[in-house]
């Protein structure tokens, strides 16, 4: 059994994908293997990966014969991997040399189901090192202590899943999956599953992960109906919390979550396209008679007044004929 699996999906990264790959090689130990997964790229990218299928040490290389989106192809990876430990890296993103070494090392120290790192954004020639919203270090706990409060940012907020290593064991108790088919916020209901039902994790203040931000391909810079795909992604935690046995204190803060990223995507309509603009609008207000009514006007309550009151002006607005379902 290797010590560690590493998944990377690309799809047309072609200009990124190299560095990804340097990185990668300067992570190598005969005990790693690099799952790559080939999410049918049409750019160039797949002859980039035939090659590092034979340079790469550990490398497994993996084709979809049709694009599936990110969360189907880090599952693929999942399936195919055979570590003690997994991780995640994008195709776009690359690492320090010796990162995923003295992350193997924090985990085996610590002992737990999953430890969370920092991390460093990367915006054209601009670094900033983004922290994990959660105050103690190095310390084992339990996740679902570290969903609350409600009203300030917490683990759950940072939902990057290459932010971090797990245990196999969350694999084969189901948690380590993600929602099939999801092309944007798939990390939502991952992050959120992962705190309630995993019995452990630390939180490191280890850097090695160079996230670039800002790829003109990235789903969060492109304005079509895939983004909207953030509405199924969020139904799902508000549905899983929901049978939670802490539900009534774990809801708000998915609640108040869920109107934060609506109140954003509308703050942002203008990047959309007029027919996805519309969808948009349909399908938050259809999500806002969706959730607990109850605990939505509290979580109203709680927002700043610009926020707020754009949520409420799309809660008044008239139901149409049939609602958009996510």
């Amino acid at each position: 059994m290797p010590k560690l699996s590493v998944i990377v999906p690309f799809y047309n990264v072609r200009q990124y994908a190299l560095d990804a790959l340097r990185s990668l090689r300067a992570n190598a130990r005969d005990d790693f293997e690099f799952i790559l997964v080939d999410d049918c790229s049409t750019d160039g990218t797949a002859d980039l990966l035939a090659r590092a299928e034979h340079e790469l040490p550990g490398a497994v290389l993996v084709r979809h014969e049709r694009n599936g989106g990110l969360a189907t192809a880090r599952n693929t990876g999942i399936d195919r991997a055979r570590g003690e430990y997994l991780t995640f890296m994008d195709g776009d993103d690359w690492l320090a040399p010796g990162h995923y070494t003295r992350l193997v090392a924090a985990i085996e120290a610590l002992g737990c189901d999953f430890v969370r790192t920092d991390h460093v954004q990367c915006t054209a020639r601009a670094r900033t090192v983004h922290r994990v919203p959660h105050g103690r270090r190095n310390v084992v706990l339990r996740p679902r202590d570290a969903i609350l409060p409600a009203h300030r940012t917490t683990s759950v907020d940072y939902a990057y899943a290459w932010a971090g290593i797990y245990h196999r064991r969350l694999v084969e108790r189901g948690l380590l999956h993600f929602t099939d088919g999801l092309r944007t916020a798939e990390d939502r209901p991952w992050i959120w599953k992962l705190h309630r039902e995993a019995e452990s994790f630390a939180v490191t203040g280890l850097l090695g992960v160079f996230y670039r931000r800002g790829v003109a391909s990235s789903l969060t810079q492109i304005g079509d109906a895939r983004q909207l795909d953030f509405i199924r992604a969020f139904d799902q935690v508000i549905e899983e919390t929901a049978g939670d046995a802490e539900a009534a204190a774990l809801l708000p803060k998915a609640v108040r979550t869920y109107c934060a990223i609506i109140a954003h995507h509308l703050g942002a309509v203008g990047r959309f396209d007029p027919p996805v603009a519309r969808k948009l609008k349909v399908m938050s207000t259809a999500a806002l008679r969706r959730m607990p009514q109850d605990v939505l006007d509290e979580a109203l309550d709680s927002m700043d007044a610009e926020r707020a009151g754009r949520l409420r002006r799309l809660r008044r607005r008239p139901a149409p004929g049939a609602e958009v379902a996510a």
